[in-house]
């Protein structure tokens, strides 16, 4: 029953959701159904027969997983434009309201809640008539922008973030990958022949690697927070697609890449194994006691008779759900992610 105390699932809720989210004649696909897993043993990672444990789900989204000071986590809520919360016992509250539609999240080195804005594009919506722009701004304690436009152009649908520990702040948006330092001065890393959903720094932050649909991309970090020496650092052996990401306390990545779950490299791009996820993973964080939790999100999720959620046809479903699984490996402690 904890499960859906914060999810909007009185059927009013997830009535307003469709309304909202209504994309005319467009046709959307349901999220695969869950499923059970069974999680090998990844040395010094994972242990063989560890457990995920289903901690949240709703029918309004999930987004950018960052953990909290206290052993919780963050997420974003794109549709109803809010941030949510899971404290170390699962309990959910609402963070932060009015947030422009912000998709991903970090948290800087000043202790600030950054956010990607995506505004009114939402696929499921009607993004052809969206003319706002979308900004990466601090959300907490106090709401500024930090990047609103590079050559004159605004920004437009943003997907993903990474924070150094300089003030600045690496994202994407679907004309490139960007970096904005400190002074709000705004860099292109790469254009649209980089499609990337994730992004991480390497612990000492002198690499920066994305996702490229079956590949993770690196490039060396420049003083001064620029980048340069593209070249492919791993490929997602176990399949899918890469999405958000998360590194431990040795450097490891993992990667989130769909239905096959968490795939899991060594700091020199070696696969190393894959954690299966009961639902399509797309967003991965450390958090809890001594970071030795993991956290990811997945689609989709089940109603409390135990049926999975589905919306009718024409309308994106964009129903999430949030394990929670104890790992050997210890998150990064240098930054919240």
């Amino acid at each position: 029953a904890c499960c859906f105390l914060g999810s909007a699932l009185a059927l009013s809720e997830i009535a307003v959701a469709q309304q909202r989210n209504a994309g005319g004649e467009q046709n959307f696909a349901q999220p695969p159904a869950a499923r059970e897993v069974t999680v090998t043993q990844i040395p010094g990672v994972i242990a063989a027969g560890a457990k995920w444990k289903l901690i949240w789900q709703g029918a309004d989204n999930a987004d950018g997983l960052v953990g909290t000071p206290d052993g919780g986590i963050y997420f974003a809520q794109e549709q109803p434009s809010t941030v949510g919360r899971l404290d170390p016992n699962d309990n959910f509250s609402i963070y932060v309201k009015d947030t422009h539609g912000t998709g991903a999240l970090g948290i800087d080195y000043m202790g600030r809640l950054i956010g990607v804005e995506r505004t009114c594009s939402d696929p499921g919506g009607h993004p052809d008539q969206c003319h706002e722009p979308a900004d990466v701004v601090a959300l907490k304690p106090k709401w500024q922008v930090l990047a609103h436009e590079f050559n004159g152009k605004t920004f437009w649908r943003m997907g993903e973030l990474a924070c150094d520990s300089k003030g600045g702040v690496y994202f994407y948006d679907e004309s490139g990958t960007y970096f904005v330092n400190a002074s709000s001065k705004v860099s292109l890393v790469a254009g649209k022949e980089i499609r990337t959903n994730g992004m991480m720094l390497s612990r000492d932050e002198k690499t920066l690697y994305v996702t490229n649909n079956k590949t993770l991309v690196a490039w060396d970090v420049q003083p001064d927070g620029t980048v340069k020496n593209q070249r492919d650092f791993a490929t997602l052996e176990a399949g899918g697609s890469g999405d958000g990401m998360a590194i431990d306390s040795e450097g490891r990545l993992y990667v989130t890449s769909g239905n096959p779950g968490i795939q899991v490299f060594s700091p020199e791009g070696k696969y190393l194994g894959v954690i299966p996820l009961p639902r399509s993973a797309s967003s991965v964080a450390f958090s809890g006691p001594n970071k030795k939790v993991l956290y990811a999100k997945g689609a989709g999720m089940t109603t409390p008779d135990g049926k999975e959620f589905r919306t009718p046809e024409g309308v994106r479903n964009n129903a999430k759900a949030i394990y929670k699984i104890d790992m050997i490996a210890q998150g990064f402690m240098g930054r919240p992610k």
